[in-house]
């Protein structure tokens, strides 16, 4: 009989970016000390190309905690391992693979998942990025029954958060992962099993993983729409356009609420010490930060950009799309 106090649970852990860290950390910071925590492999990164470790690994460790790495968790030996624990629940959050079956099906009372969108809205990989280049103005988390549907599962709790005009990923994110622990927490606190509420029929939509594709500039497009692309895209894969054979690589940038007048999208309207104003198939776009596929290739104020680059941004030059580099 499981009491319901803060750390009778035994639990396991499955996440592995930044923002499983922040959930794991209030796990932590509550008194909950996970059995295991299974996070992705180690990862080639910067320009050395060394391995680096997850952020969730990073953590565990840091806690005495046993971490396991599988490539997959389709072998039998991982059901037959984690069994092993005797968990009351594995709790998941940003883990990076779709669980099987075979181990949703192990700890007592299942798997539960911290997920970044009102489900049934933006079931999938990238819920964050895709309410951002959506316009929606308002998300939030769910903690979720897992099931063997892609993000289908009930909904044990739910926090909402507005979307504020402007607000990148990675701060949308911090503040996800907060509201996630809070109401995972409240969710442990009560003995399982837990109340849950199916997910609607209606309205339901898919956070496809994001591709170069998305990361296109097209300057036809609307200033908003361009301005919510920067936003959400930003830290992970800046959206490119092109000045002659230079790529740039948008890295802030906000939508200005006045016409283009006749000029043909992608015209460098002005550029100055307050950003490069660009025009756009609707709206003007002003570029207050940018990284350039020449020189030092590192992050740029646009002021700097244009000291140093002018013939790039002069007045009447008009920038073509992304996906038309030479």
């Amino acid at each position: 009989m499981v009491s319901g106090t803060a750390t009778d649970l035994r639990l396991g852990f499955a996440g592995t970016p930044d923002f499983a860290a922040r959930v794991l950390d209030a796990l932590l910071a509550a008194g909950h000390r996970p059995v295991s925590v299974y996070c992705q492999p180690d990862r080639p990164a910067g320009r050395g190309r060394r391995l680096q470790p997850p952020p969730v690994k990073t953590l565990a460790e840091d806690h005495g905690l046993t971490v396991r790495q599988p490539a997959s968790l389709r072998q039998p030996a991982e059901a037959e391992r984690l069994a092993e624990d005797r968990l009351d629940v594995l709790v998941v959050a940003a883990y990076g693979q779709i669980l099987p079956e075979s181990i949703l099906s192990v700890p007592r009372y299942g798997c539960i998942n911290v997920h970044a969108s009102l489900l049934p809205r933006w079931r999938g990989a990238a819920p964050i990025e895709r309410a951002i280049l959506a316009g929606d103005r308002e998300t939030g988390v769910c903690i979720m029954q897992m099931e063997r549907g892609l993000d289908t599962g009930p909904v044990l709790r739910q926090r909402r958060c507005p979307i504020e005009p402007g607000m990148g990923a990675e701060a949308l994110e911090a503040h996800l992962a907060e509201l996630g622990a809070a109401a995972l927490l409240d969710c442990l606190s009560q003995p399982p099993p837990w109340q849950a509420t199916p997910q609607a029929e209606d309205g339901v939509t898919y956070a496809t993983k994001l591709t170069r594709a998305d990361a296109v500039v097209r300057w036809g497009g609307s200033a908003d729409a361009i301005a919510r692309q920067v936003s959400a895209l930003a830290r992970r894969m800046p959206p490119v356009a092109c000045s002659g054979e230079v790529q740039i690589r948008l890295l802030a940038a906000r939508a200005e609420d006045q016409p283009a007048g006749d000029l043909a999208p992608g015209t460098i309207i002005d550029a100055g010490g307050d950003g490069i104003r660009i025009a756009c198939g609707s709206g003007v776009l002003r570029v207050e930060a940018l990284q350039l596929n020449v020189g030092k290739g590192r992050p740029l104020r646009a002021a700097d950009a244009v000291n140093g680059y002018a013939q790039l941004f002069a007045p009447g030059l008009r920038l073509r799309d992304g996906d038309q580099a030479r």
